[in-house]
């Protein structure tokens, strides 16, 4: 049985605040460095030798060309490379692809091996200070295996940005049609909340509510956004509270469960704007009391989607 073959249901663990986390290794040397992405953004691990690589012209350095997998053409993202460890050519014959889906793109990442699969819960996952002090950090955050090896988790998302851009949000997509729609009071007046860990999904959450004029607040994960909700005097006045799912310390999920069993907050339209993109995490983020659901990559519609929730809870 392989690694992913051990995956449980997504929602399952984050109703419970847990994820499962792929482990794997980008280099042979015994003192390289551990690695972990969710499982659910993963399809499989293939052999690279198994696979002629097809190049781009003038593509981006990372960006090492494509192979086929079952009629799909598949980008190969030159992982070690990124991350300042390049292979040399044997050591590239020798690595495996790691198969991805994020927002629907599907990416491979080259990888030397995947180690195993680990289950951990969100308050085990840190994100110190350091991680975020540049906007080029690589690293989202961390966390501990059972002999006490860090194991980091990458801004998976930076990594498209840089390498392919198109994959990602168009910022200013939406802004000549907010221009058509009537924004609500309580919108143009409050301040609309965000949970979200990655710089590079803050940075585009930042810049479509510039362009819409709007206010928000950002914080680096779930529980700084439920921890500053607590000191309000009165919650009700918030329009609109926007959550990522996969965060350290506290999960989506565990956030739209907190909102929802607190009086104050509980008719606070929720938003959630993920990766996460499987219908089985949409479904659970609505059973659970979310309001809706935008992809990262369609991050664009989130404004218009809050004014029509705002309307219809009306």
């Amino acid at each position: 049985m392989s690694v992913l073959d051990k995956v449980d249901a997504a929602t399952n663990l984050a109703k419970n605040n847990e994820l499962q986390l792929l482990v794997f290794r980008i280099s042979e040397s015994d003192d390289s460095a551990f690695y972990a992405i969710n499982v659910f953004k993963t399809r499989e691990v293939v052999e690279s030798k198994n696979h002629y690589l097809t190049q781009i012209p003038s593509a981006h350095p990372m960006l090492e060309g494509t192979i086929t997998l079952r009629g799909m053409q598949i980008p190969i993202l030159n992982l070690p490379s990124w991350l300042g460890v390049p292979l040399n050519k044997e050591e590239t014959k020798r690595s495996n692809i790691l198969i991805c889906d994020f927002n629907g793109v599907i990416i491979g990442l080259r990888i030397m091996s995947a180690y195993r699969v680990i289950k951990k819960n969100w308050n085990e996952m840190h994100a110190p200070e350091s991680y975020r002090l540049k906007n080029d950090g690589l690293v989202m955050n961390d966390t501990r295996l059972e002999d006490g090896s860090l194991c980091l988790i990458l801004d998976y998302e930076k990594l498209l940005s840089d390498v392919i851009p198109q994959a990602m949000v168009n910022v200013s997509k939406d802004t000549e049609a907010l221009k058509s729609i009537e924004i609500p009071a309580k919108l143009k007046k409050g301040t609309t909340l965000i949970a979200e860990d990655s710089k590079t999904a803050q940075r585009a959450l930042k810049q479509i509510f510039e362009n819409a004029h709007l206010k928000m607040l950002m914080f680096d994960n779930g529980k700084k956004l439920i921890d500053y909700i607590e000191t309000l005097e009165d919650p009700s006045t918030i329009p609109a509270i926007i959550t990522d799912i996969e965060m350290p310390e506290m999960s989506g999920f565990t956030v739209i469960q907190t909102l929802r069993a607190n009086p104050s907050t509980r008719k606070i339209p929720i938003i959630v704007n993920s990766s996460m993109t499987g219908e089985n995490n949409k479904r659970e983020a609505e059973v659970l009391g979310a309001n809706g659901f935008v992809d990262k990559t369609k991050s664009h519609n989130i404004i218009p989607l809050i004014i029509e929730r705002m309307e219809q809870l009306q």
